[in-house]
């Protein structure tokens, strides 16, 4: 295609509706028609990336190759789209504050006041067009996050608005709002849908398409009525149901045309309808899987979101091996040596989940402890991969008092040490080990019967490394060092190969864990569990 056609997603109503996934199904079902597709988020927060929020705040931080920190809508992006994405793809409010002002104080406005219309706006509308302009995607979808009628939204609106009246038809808005069901009338309201869509008329941008999440069927004379209100064409009124699995929603939109309104409105061929074969078998697969394999996810945030690419990488290898993940969170601030076999003894494998800080780490240890004892298949991740090495300094080595520096400054046993250069760093944001890293793996490890490759390359998110000084130790007692970064010598994979199934990786693998890609030591570790 000769220019970029842009998508901006908005959502009004409610937050949480779904926005990412409505903004992943219309990038797979134009990515299943042959064209181009990137997507990206901007968040209106005024921090410069979620690296610093607590998982309460805004669900798990998602990390991009290129070593970013990002919104955890970049891996719905990734999961259904099989892309990559970068930096580029996750913009603030922060971001586009500090790049304004870096440049006013560098000079670059010419002694010009500095406002919000146009200096702010225009900062967005080069960021919407960015990758774009760069890689010449045929389509750029952009989700605009929260609600409409939420005060730091306004400027990406106003940017919105502007760029539609800049860009024609190359430019179109979907509006994805709440349909809700009052059981005491027993009806769907279109009201605040109806308010919404005048809440974004009162900026200036009428919609092109709306998408109605509801819990319920919508009628065809309730989708008129919301037509007819919200001056859009009938056939670009779009319901979504509550479905079984997001992985679902790309097909009712793809029945309902969704796909096929977009090209229209933008001037553009129809051409035969895609098939989504691959994508349709992994439904089947999925909906097919009636034995369930039970894994057991010890962490300390009691909330989907904090673990969210875990449980959809989990998910994906469950499918993959014919069986239905059967997932229970296990809150470790509460695990201890009296209750951990009444708590674990259900479960088929355990993950020991990443996090930071001293909160609930003892209960980690004792998990931990209890599925080496008990050759429980056991996938630690991060933070889960260190306490791991610790459990095994303390019961196995005998060093009662080993920890990690991060826990313990004056631990003799310092079995997780900062890394070297982390040392001087005073910044908490944007500062760690992060983005993708390469490892080289021991062929006669079980990694690399996962993997079926040497040479890797996995996502890192963290500050303290395992201590090198104890490596022969511990190799010598029975873990084994099986992944090392060939640059650094760091330690990225260790397991007990005497044991059914038990590997710690510093890295996290659940960030590359995609629909029709799943992740090898996901798909090994749950092979493992239903064989327990």
């Amino acid at each position: 295609m000769a220019e970029t056609k842009y998508i901006f997603v908005t959502g009004g109503v409610a937050s949480s509706l779904g926005k990412g996934i409505i903004s992943s199904s219309i990038g797979k079902l134009l990515q299943a028609r042959g064209y181009s597709v990137t997507i990206q988020k901007f968040d209106p927060y005024i921090n410069i990336d979620p690296g610093t929020l607590n998982p309460y705040e805004h669900g798990e931080c998602y990390v991009t190759v290129d070593g970013h920190e990002a919104d955890l809508d970049l891996g719905h992006y990734e999961r259904f789209l099989g892309i990559q994405t970068t930096k580029a793809n996750n913009i603030t409010t922060g971001r586009i504050y500090k790049s304004v002002i870096d440049k006013e104080r560098h000079g670059d406005y010419l002694g010009k006041t500095i406002q919000i219309i146009p200096h702010i706006t225009d900062e967005i509308k080069r960021n919407v067009k960015l990758l774009g302009n760069k890689y010449k995607f045929d389509f750029v979808i952009t989700e605009i996050g929260g609600t409409v009628g939420d005060i730091e939204s306004l400027p990406y609106l106003e940017s919105i608005r502007q760029l539609k009246w800049e860009l024609g038809r190359n430019a179109l808005c979907v509006h994805l709002t709440y349909v809700p069901y009052l059981a005491a009338a027993g009806e769907l309201k279109t009201k605040p849908t109806q308010h919404s869509v005048k809440e974004l008329q009162s900026v200036g941008i009428q919609p092109d398409i709306l998408v109605l999440r509801t819990e319920h069927e919508l009628s065809t004379n309730l989708k008129k009525k919301v037509a007819l209100f919200c001056n859009v064409d009938e056939s670009a009124v779009i319901q979504s149901k509550d479905m079984p699995t997001i992985y679902e929603v790309p097909l009712r939109m793809l029945e309902q045309g969704l796909d096929v309104t977009i090209l229209r409105k933008m001037g553009l061929p129809v051409g035969e309808t895609p098939t989504l074969g691959p994508w349709r078998d992994f439904l089947d697969r999925r909906n097919k899987a009636t034995e369930k394999v039970r894994i057991g996810l010890v962490g300390k945030y009691d909330l989907q979101d904090a673990y969210k690419s875990i449980l959809e990488a989990l998910s994906q290898a469950a499918t993959y091996n014919d069986r239905k993940a059967d997932i229970h969170f296990i809150n470790s601030e509460k695990l201890t040596d009296e209750n951990v076999e009444e708590s674990l003894k259900d479960m088929d494998g355990i993950i020991i989940c990443p996090g930071f800080g001293q909160r609930g780490i003892e209960g980690k240890f004792v998990a931990i402890k209890y599925c080496r004892t008990h050759n429980v298949p056991t996938f630690g991740i991060c933070l889960g991969m260190q306490c791991m090495a610790i459990e095994f300094a303390r019961n196995v080595l005998g060093y009662t008092d080993a920890n990690s520096r991060e826990m313990d400054e004056k631990t003799p046993h310092n079995v997780i040490d900062i890394m070297e250069e982390q040392k001087s760093v005073t910044n908490m944001g944007g500062t760690m080990r992060l983005g993708a890293y390469e490892c080289v793996l021991d062929p006669e490890s079980r990694a690399y019967q996962a993997y079926q490759n040497t040479h890797i390359q996995e996502r890192h998110r963290h500050r303290y490394e395992f201590n090198n000084n104890f490596k022969a130790e511990f190799e010598n007692a029975g873990m084994k060092c099986v992944g090392i970064n060939p640059d650094s010598d760091l330690v990225e994979i260790i397991e007990i190969p005497t044991l059914k199934w038990f590997i710690g990786t510093q890295f996290h693998p659940e960030y590359s864990s995609t629909v029709l890609k799943p992740h090898p030591l996901f798909l090994s570790f749950i092979k493992a569990a239903i064989d327990k």
